[in-house]
């Protein structure tokens, strides 16, 4: 998943991370941007969500089959620790200047993650 989402070596680098993470909760959404504005979305999402308590893996990936669509998928600590973070400073200002750009939202499921398998 993580070669799909991101250049080679930060994908090499998460994969690092998750040999020792041990994620409880998972999250994956599509969210759709007004036209044209996706690339946009994803610089404001990704310059919100650096340092997240509890947080193992923030992936924002381009859809392949619409042009202004994004998945997000997300890996926790825990839900407790995915619902303190929207109360975070950069996060509630990621949302607020990204929100106007945000045309809707498709698919979403939370999920527990249960096993790892080598890349």
């Amino acid at each position: 998943m993580a070669a799909a989402l991101l250049p080679a070596a930060r994908g090499r680098a998460l994969e690092d991370m998750m040999e020792d993470a041990d994620p409880h909760y998972g999250l994956i959404g599509q969210m759709i941007a007004q036209p044209g504005q996706r690339a946009a979305l994803v610089a404001i999402l990704g310059e919100g969500t650096g340092a997240m308590p509890g947080n193992i893996a923030y992936l924002i990936g381009e859809d392949a089959a619409n042009p202004d669509a994004i998945w997000i998928v997300e890996l926790w600590d825990s839900k407790d620790a995915h619902a303190a973070s929207l109360q975070l400073p950069e996060v509630r200002a990621a949302i607020a200047k990204g929100r106007p750009l945000i045309a809707g939202f498709g698919t979403r499921a939370e999920f527990k993650p249960v096993a790892k398998a080598a890349a």
